[in-house]
């Protein structure tokens, strides 16, 4: 706080839009730098010129299957790299009201089918940011244990979503496969459980 000065805004859509931000760098220089943000211009304001709490903005969930004993992961297509891509599944938080377990229960649902038994908060974290060199977007990532069948049946029009149960060989056998399209996300959650197995959710 107080190295901002000004927002302006560049464009602005539904869920994502783009500010240019004004501020002094390390010499007291006044630059310019071009933020994307899921969040209004107003409620930007606030966090960076009132000193106002940054809210989360989505889940990121790693979770394991305690039946199959295999980590869920998922193959999605992504418009910006127009490929199939292996993620965590994870979402975006709703509302306010929607607190970041209730959104994890959620989105695990609706991307897998599966179900949450128990979300280990020591393991997890409240918020990390996941690219701060071009956008503000901020996420709570949960370590949880589920149950269940993978089911397509709640997924969203607009969600191209495979879900998969990967055991800890054959986590070994994608990390092993260097031409596989990965969320670095996706890549630390199974070179982890490649290493650890279930010792990665105790």
């Amino acid at each position: 706080m107080g190295r901002i000065k000004e927002i302006s805004t560049l464009v602005e859509t539904k869920f994502i839009s783009l500010y240019n931000i004004k501020y002094l760098n390390k010499k007291n220089k006044e630059k310019s730098w071009t933020v994307a943000s899921r969040k209004k211009k107003e409620v930007l304001e606030g966090i960076y010129l009132e000193g106002k709490k940054d809210k989360v903005d989505a889940v990121i969930i790693c979770a394991y299957h305690k039946d199959n004993k295999k980590l869920v992961i998922i193959k999605e297509f992504r418009v910006p790299i127009n490929k199939y891509i292996y993620e965590l599944p994870a979402g975006l938080i709703d509302s306010d009201d929607e607190n970041f377990e209730k959104a994890v229960i959620r989105e695990l649902k609706e991307e897998t089918g599966l179900d949450v038994v128990e979300i280990k908060k020591d393991l997890s974290s409240n918020q990390v940011y996941l690219s701060p060199g071009m956008t503000d977007e901020s996420a709570a990532f949960v370590y949880c244990i589920c149950e269940g069948e993978i089911s397509k049946n709640y997924l969203e029009d607009d969600e191209d979503i495979e879900a998969i149960l990967v055991s800890q060989e054959e986590a070994k056998e994608i990390i092993k496969n260097n031409n596989t399209p990965m969320d670095i996300r996706a890549y630390l959650a199974l070179q982890s459980f490649s290493l650890l197995g279930e010792k990665m959710f105790i």
